[in-house]
């Protein structure tokens, strides 16, 4: 009896939880309102491109503006100078930032007013916005590449001659445009290492001839060349004539 009462005990658990588990779970219903606040889609779109601007900045400040050649011409300053760390890698790239934050505002300001401020107004679309935009910066790079350099790459391109400047590709005008910088700068550079070289060989036949065998030269002409860099107020002269260049 006792057996009995033990077997139907634990049939009569197992028939309830096999009932509690063939039932369904209860259902959660979660219902959100509308907050009435409709986003712009053209916002992501300019946040995007606003980010894809910014990852791009250092390779476009080095392929289409003057930068290249500033920075060139400030290192052989100092290099001239005989001073490798003065003034500070930091000074030169800031001083080199801004001188081409300078000569390249107008050229910016245009693409700016012609391109972007249009697009963003829904006047024109984006691939005119774009070709509106990259027209000021071209006709820089034109008017700064030289005209050897701009034969090579067409040449190396295989491509036919253009028959003005719009038929030149862009992909052919920024590496012309960046080998003329190069060549224009340490064009540059020889100008101003020229005259701090004529005082090494001064300075040096003067320790030859007095026997001062063990003495360096450039520790008696460095000053010499500070002091005529001072007076001469050599970085103005150096900064001039980096603007004047562009012209």
């Amino acid at each position: 009896m006792k057996l009995r009462i033990v077997l139907v005990f634990a049939f009569l658990l197992l028939t309830t939880g096999a009932a509690e588990a063939a039932s369904p779970p209860p259902a959660i219903n979660i219902q959100l309102g509308q907050t009435g606040v409709q986003s712009d889609p053209s916002l992501g779109l300019q946040a995007l491109l606003l980010l894809t601007v910014l990852s791009l900045v250092p390779a476009i400040l080095l392929m289409t503006t003057s930068f290249i050649r500033i920075v060139v011409v400030l290192s052989f300053a100092r290099s001239a100078l005989g001073l490798p760390q003065t003034p500070p890698n930091q000074v030169l790239l800031g001083l080199a930032l801004f001188l081409t934050g300078f000569i390249m505002w107008p050229v910016w300001q245009q693409a700016n007013n012609n391109g972007i401020q249009q697009y963003l107004q829904g006047d024109i679309s984006a691939e005119t916005a774009v070709q509106q935009a990259s027209e000021p910066i071209r006709t820089f790079m034109l008017h700064q590449t030289q005209q050897s350099e701009l034969a090579l790459f067409i040449r190396l391109a295989n491509i036919p001659q253009p028959q003005g400047p719009d038929d030149v590709p862009t992909h052919v005008l920024i590496p012309a445009f960046m080998l003329s910088e190069l060549k224009t700068a340490f064009q540059m550079g020889f100008m101003i290492l020229l005259p701090f070289t004529v005082i090494d060989l001064v300075v040096a036949s003067l320790v030859m001839s007095l026997g001062m065998m063990m003495l360096p030269p450039t520790t008696l002409s460095l000053p010499f060349k500070v002091l005529l860099f001072v007076l001469a107020d050599g970085w103005t002269l150096v900064v001039q004539s980096l603007i004047q260049s562009f012209h």
